[in-house]
């Protein structure tokens, strides 16, 4: 039978901003076992030796593609199965797990880490996911082994982000096979081997396994890039291809949530790919630091440098400890993670792009030659705010979706009519009044380290504000709302901050309790730092919903429109 999606608790982002506190969900931290950890090290270790001692990026780079010998070598340590079960020839792996592994994919080699998440996170998940035990056995072990590459086959010149509206056509035949036709574009491993393909059809849309060679079936020419130069982006073209109605995965009508579902998978190890790539960053700007001598001294005895590393050793916790925890929500299996997988995708490659031009800053001129490490890195990192969900359609996802689950809390806002002052204070009572009671009575996080506290009680009272945030705009804007951007992108980042400090306070915890205060006092600063430098940032986004400019913003931006650019002369 095919994998079917089993959710029992809600998500967790969503109960925030409802101005609740799930703490079984987050708490304890989800560190893995001994049995689990044995396995993720040997896993890390063949591949950080394979990739140190025989795997050079600028070759691959010069080359387009990583290397057929580098994918069979990898599929020969197991590495392109990493949560394929052992009964198809992968290594089962739990999602936390494989996340780790792709960290070291990461931290050598950005396009390299795209071709293992391509084939493994969004090309072999669909198949992993809803494949029935017959798909499994037929695809999963060619896969698993990396004879053969898997794509994931989505993406449409007039359908990005508007993933539901695609051109491609698939027709139902008599015979119960489908007659696929259309175009798809920037495809990683599009002219490999086994293909997830989306497509609509009058039965609703569905997912179907393409695989090489089949008539009508042609890629190419392909896409030259920016960066990530050996990632393979291909245009795929489907002229009459006739698929087998055995190579369809689930129902008619499932494909739209299969392409979403494995999306939410697969954003999560992008995002411990970049923190690999962050930790690289680091590393490479510690060493120039300290080597570098300026005015009779090293660079990392200044202030403004010491900031730099400070400030991107703390980003690396933070985006560790909510990438870690997404993950342990997936592993869990009973839990709605799909807003937190978008949250880790944003605060990852926003922040990974940061860091990344932190670290060229210190370098200075060294970093702008093209030959360095840090150049390749910025032409590889800048797709990332991108691809698998471009990072303001993220933001509107998790603004959208949690306001509407703040919205079944409150079954007058539909009618709410704001225009008519009496009905509307009548009716806003009982809220109001609610809201007052929970300002006296938040509610907290359950289980965290008594020396963290301070930091519990600020979690509460963030969460408080965006439940007050996110009714207030509601209330004043209801439907409309879908189409108040600036606010959408304010709530969002808000949630995620704190689900961020929500990551770090249960990481913390649970290291405080098992090696104690004294042996974790270097962690527990980190920890303060990130925490208070995220609750400021959410201050602010609480701030900007409430003072902005977001009419001279809209003004301005009708006027360069309208004027088709800069307008004003001297």
């Amino acid at each position: 039978m095919a994998t079917v999606d089993r959710t029992v608790h809600p998500s967790f982002t969503k109960s925030l901003f409802r101005g609740s506190i799930q703490s079984e969900l987050v708490m304890p931290y989800p560190l893995m076992s001994e049995s689990e950890r044995a396995k993720v090290d040997a896993a890390v270790a063949s591949a950080r030796t394979f990739l140190a001692d025989e795997y050079d990026p600028w070759k691959a780079e010069r080359e387009g593609w990583v290397g057929d010998d580098t994918i069979r070598e990898l599929g020969d340590r197991k590495l392109t199965g990493l949560f394929v079960d052992e009964q198809y020839g992968g290594l089962g792996l739990s999602q936390s797990g494989y996340c780790r592994v792709m960290e070291e994919f990461g931290r050598v080699d950005g396009t390299l880490s795209v071709v293992m998440g391509v084939h493994q996170s969004i090309g072999t998940k669909p198949l992993f996911l809803y494949g029935t035990d017959d798909q499994k056995a037929r695809w999963l072990p060619d896969l698993a082994s990396g004879r053969k590459l898997a794509a994931f086959v989505l993406t449409e010149p007039n359908a990005g982000s508007d993933a539901y509206n695609l051109e491609t056509w698939a027709e139902r035949q008599g015979d119960g096979s489908w007659l696929l036709n259309g175009e798809k574009r920037w495809i990683g491993n599009g002219d490999k081997d086994i293909l997830t393909v989306f497509a609509r059809s009058e039965l609703g849309h569905v997912a179907l396994i393409v695989e090489k060679g089949m008539e009508g079936l042609s890629t190419g020419p392909r896409f030259e890039t920016l960066g990530l130069k050996a990632n393979r982006l291909q245009r795929v073209h489907f002229n009459n291809v006739r698929v087998p109605a055995e190579n369809l995965l689930g129902e008619p009508g499932d494909g739209f949530r299969i392409a979403m579902n494995t999306l939410n998978n697969g954003r999560m190890s992008m995002g411990t790919a970049i923190t690999g790539g962050m930790k690289r960053f680091l590393e490479l700007a510690l060493e120039h630091t300290t080597k570098r001598q300026q005015f009779g001294r090293a660079l990392i005895d200044f202030e403004m440098v010491q900031d730099k590393i400070a400030w991107m050793n703390t980003a690396i916790y933070g985006l560790e400890s909510s990438s870690y925890l997404t993950t342990g929500l997936v592993d869990r299996g009973d839990a709605d993670f799909s807003m937190e997988s978008a949250m880790t995708k944003i605060e990852a490659s926003d922040t990974g792009w940061f860091a990344l031009n932190r670290a060229i800053q210190l370098h200075g001129g060294e970093a702008y030659m093209a030959d360095h490490p840090l150049a390749k890195a910025l032409r590889d990192f800048r797709i990332f705010p991108i691809f698998e969900g471009a990072n303001d359609v993220m933001r509107a996802f998790v603004a959208l979706n949690g306001v509407k689950a703040l919205s079944e809390d409150l079954p007058d806002v539909a009618n709410l009519k704001l225009s008519n002052p009496g009905r509307a204070l009548g009716e806003l009572g009982p809220y109001v009044a609610g809201r007052v009671n929970r300002r006296f009575r938040p509610e907290k996080l359950v289980g965290a380290h008594p020396s963290l506290a301070k930091q519990v009680d600020s979690v509460a009272e963030q969460t408080v504000r965006l439940r007050g945030a996110a009714e207030a705009a509601l209330r004043r804007y209801g439907s409309k709302v879908q189409e108040k951007q600036l606010v959408q992108k304010r709530l969002a980042d808000a949630a995620s901050g704190i689900y961020s400090q929500v990551a770090v306070i249960s990481r913390a915890s649970a290291i405080l309790a098992r090696d104690g205060v004294t042996e974790s006092r270097d962690e527990k600063i980190v920890a303060i730092n990130f925490l208070k430098r995220s609750e400021r940032e959410v201050a602010r986004q609480f701030r900007s919903l409430e003072v902005n400019d977001d009419n001279h913003t809209g003004q301005i931006g009708t006027a360069v429109r309208n004027a088709g650019g800069y307008q004003f002369g001297m």
